[in-house]
């Protein structure tokens, strides 16, 4: 990211919190496995709707699903079949934080991704 800013707690908190949607994309960024790691060339690279991640950590860990959502104004990824039960008995996709995951399958239909 080009944009400056401090290394007090608040101020990056402040960035988190006012950052723009391009560089919200990036925020949600996850890593990837040591196959794609060697093919792609790259550490990580933002998740989208349609890569397959693997959970790495909380109490879905081990559990594989395709990205059903990303929701970048919370900074939050949500797989299928990752679902959570509300008090009334529905279920709702549970909320990942996208650091905790690892893409293992990434979603080539878009050419200009990998660009």
């Amino acid at each position: 990211m080009a944009i400056k800013i401090g290394y007090q707690p608040r101020k990056q908190r402040r960035f988190r919190y006012r950052a723009p949607l391009h560089v919200r994309q990036k925020m949600v960024a996850a890593h990837l496995s040591p196959e794609l790691r060697k093919e792609l060339g790259r550490r990580s690279l933002p998740v989208r709707k349609g890569d397959k991640v693997r959970i790495m950590r909380g109490k879905f860990r081990g559990k594989e699903g395709v990205v059903a959502r990303v929701d970048l104004r919370r900074l939050k990824v949500f797989v299928e079949g990752i679902t959570q039960k509300k008090a009334n008995g529905t279920e709702v996709l549970f909320p990942l934080d996208p650091s905790n995951l690892m893409i293992i399958e990434v979603d080539r239909s878009d050419e200009r991704r990998f660009a």
